[in-house]
C-alpha cells in the first residue's frame, strides 16, 4: 500500500532551499566542533575508566563528584541512573599503574560508609590503545567512502559517485557536530552508527540514482531537471514509508532501550532523518548541478 501516491513536487526549483538548509546546519556543525576543539571523544578512543555503581539507596550527583573530588577526580564526568541509585562514573585520565577503580571506589565505599554499593560495570582502556582505536575508525570510514566512490562510479558513473560521497560527508558532518553541540561522547558504538548511517543514506541515494536511469531512457524528450523530478516524486512514498518505519524503530530503543544504547540509537535517529533528506535536497540537486554546468545533455535532450 502506498501512502504517498502521485505527487508533482518540483525537487530541482527547491534545490536552492535545501542548499541553505544544508549550509545552516554545516556552518552551526563545524562552528561547535571548532569551539569544542573535536569532537567529544569517550573512554573507548580517548582512555580512561567507566564505571557504573549502584547503590542500595538514591544519592545525588553532587555528594558523588564531592567524594570524587576528594581523591583528585574532581573532573570526572558524571551521570545518575535508575532513579538515583545508580550513577554512571567516567574519569579521562588513566594510571598507567592501573589503581584508578579502586581509588575510586574506595572513595565512595567511604563518603558512603551506611550505603552499601556494588559495581555493575568496569571498563578500562589506555591512552595509547584509545589512540589507535580512534585512528581505525577513521580509516573505516574513509575507506567505506573510497568504496562506495569506486561502486557508485562503477554502477552508475563519476558523477553519481561523486554526489553520494559528498551527501554522505554532508550526512556524517552534520551527525557529529549535533553530538558536539548535546556534548555526546563518540564511543565504539556511536561509531558503528556513524557506518550504519553511511550504508542506510547510501541506499536513499542507490534508490533514486536507479530510477532517475531508467527514467532517462523513458523520458529521452524531457530536461535532465523534469526527468529528476519524476523519479524522485515516483520514489517519494518508498522513501518516506521506509524511512519511518526506521525511526520508529529507533525511537524506542532511543526510549526503552537503556543507556547503553542510548547514544548509538540518538545518532541513527539523526542519521535516518538527514540520510532521508540528503538523497533528496543534497546528492540529486548535485548531480543536476555537475549535468548542467558541464553541459551533458545525455539522452535527456535539452537542459532545463
Amino acid at each position: 500500500m502506498e501512502l504517498i501516491r502521485g505527487t508533482n513536487i518540483d525537487f530541482v526549483k527547491a534545490r536552492r532551499i535545501g542548499y541553505w538548509i544544508s549550509a545552516g546546519l554545516l556552518a552551526m556543525s563545524i562552528i561547535s566542533l571548532v569551539a569544542h576543539g573535536g569532537p567529544k571523544y569517550g573512554i573507548d578512543f580517548a582512555g580512561g575508566t567507566l564505571l557504573q555503581v549502584r547503590f542500595e539507596h538514591p544519592v545525588r550527583v553532587e555528594e558523588v563528584r564531592a567524594a570524587l573530588g576528594g581523591v583528585g577526580y574532581a573532573r570526572a564526568t558524571i551521570q545518575s541512573m535508575a532513579g538515583g541509585n545508580e550513577v554512571l562514573i567516567r574519569v579521562p585520565e588513566y594510571e598507567e599503574g592501573g589503581g584508578t577503580p579502586e581509588v575510586v571506589k574506595e572513595a565512595l565505599r567511604t563518603s558512603f560508609a551506611d550505603n552499601p554499593l556494588e559495581t555493575r560495570r568496569q571498563e578500562e582502556i589506555g591512552p595509547k590503545v584509545g589512540r589507535e582505536l580512534r585512528q581505525q575508525g577513521i580509516w573505516a570510514i574513509l575507506f567505506s567512502m573510497l568504496g562506495i566512490l569506486i561502486y557508485m562510479s562503477w554502477r552508475f558513473q563519476l558523477a553519481s559517485g561523486t554526489a553520494a560521497i559528498i551527501a554522505l560527508f554532508h550526512d556524517v558532518t552534520i551527525t557529529l557536530g549535533i553530538f558536539s553541540i548535546t556534548g555526546k561522547e563518540i564511543t565504539l558504538p556511536v561509531l558503528a552508527a556513524f557506518l550504519t548511517i553511511v550504508g542506510y543514506s547510501l541506499n536513499d541515494t542507490i534508490v533514486v540514482f536507479d530510477r532517475i536511469r531508467e527514467n532517462i531512457r523513458v523520458f529521452h524528450r524531457e530536461t535532465f531537471g523534469t526527468v529528476i523530478n519524476k523519479s524522485i516524486n515516483r520514489t517519494l512514498g518508498r522513501t518516506v514509508i521506509t524511512s519511518l518505519t526506521t525511526l520508529l524503530a529507533v525511537i524506542f530503543l532511543f526510549l526503552v532501550g537503556g543507556e547503553v544504547i542510548h547514544d548509538f540509537s540518538f545518532a541513527l535517529i539523526v542519521g535516518v532523518v538527514i540520510g532521508t533528506y540528503s538523497s533528496i535536497f543534497v546528492a540529486s540537486p548535485i548531480l543536476y548541478e555537475w549535468q548542467i554546468r558541464r553541459g551533458e545533455k545525455g539522452k535527456t535532450g535539452r537542459k532545463r
